[in-house]
């Protein structure tokens, strides 16, 4: 984690976002197509057993739009999606509702959503998805908070003891985490220098 820890002093650096936005009204439309397009990542989805939650493509979502948005604009994006799905079915599985948010197993994974696109994309204001390695330990990070606000969700909403909720909600995700963080870590490089070709 040493590429981590030297992030907090090195200078803020363009995101693939800051390429195309330099209006408000860009930034609106940023934020909004990264909502969309976490909905759409979270259909990727399918419930078994044992998992609690569905398995879905949106730890790969957050990771992808975290970064290519930034800090704010990612944790934007996560936010309204998180608020589109009070009214429309875009949580995974087709769901929507607040008892959707607030009171299922993915209760505490959609919280880890949020938090891990804000620092996602603040480690990527710092260049942390320029190269494979870097990305893939920053996505591995990302990926531990969803999972700790996950587990922490499965004691407290779904009332797991901890070595459940720990075992169920995190250990038996993580051979699927860690080709999502190798797939984001492909994907973030090669988009830049897919930009930096077309700049």
């Amino acid at each position: 984690m040493s590429t981590l820890s030297n992030t907090v002093s090195a200078p803020r650096v363009p995101v693939l976002a800051d390429l195309f936005a330099n209006t408000w009204a860009k930034n609106a439309v940023l934020v909004l197509g990264g909502a969309l397009v976490m909905a759409l990542f979270q259909q990727i989805s399918f419930s078994m057993e044992p998992f609690p939650a569905p398995i879905t493509g949106g730890t790969l979502g957050v990771l992808l739009i975290g970064s290519a948005l930034g800090s704010r604009r990612g944790a934007a994006a996560l936010l309204l999606y998180l608020m589109m799905g009070l009214i429309l079915p875009v949580y995974s599985e087709g769901r929507e509702g607040a008892e959707v948010l607030f009171n299922t197993a993915s209760t505490g994974y959609f919280l880890g959503y949020l938090i891990a696109a804000y620092v996602v994309g603040y480690l990527a204001e710092h260049g942390r998805d320029r190269k494979f390695q870097t990305a893939f330990v920053s996505f591995l990070f990302c990926q531990l908070i969803i999972f700790a606000c996950g587990v922490l969700g499965l004691m407290i909403v779904m009332n797991f003891d901890f070595s459940t909720a720990f075992h169920d909600g995190f250990v038996l995700y993580i051979p699927i985490e860690l080709i999502k963080a190798g797939i984001g870590a492909i994907l973030l490089p090669a988009a830049w220098k897919l930009a930096e070709k077309t700049r």
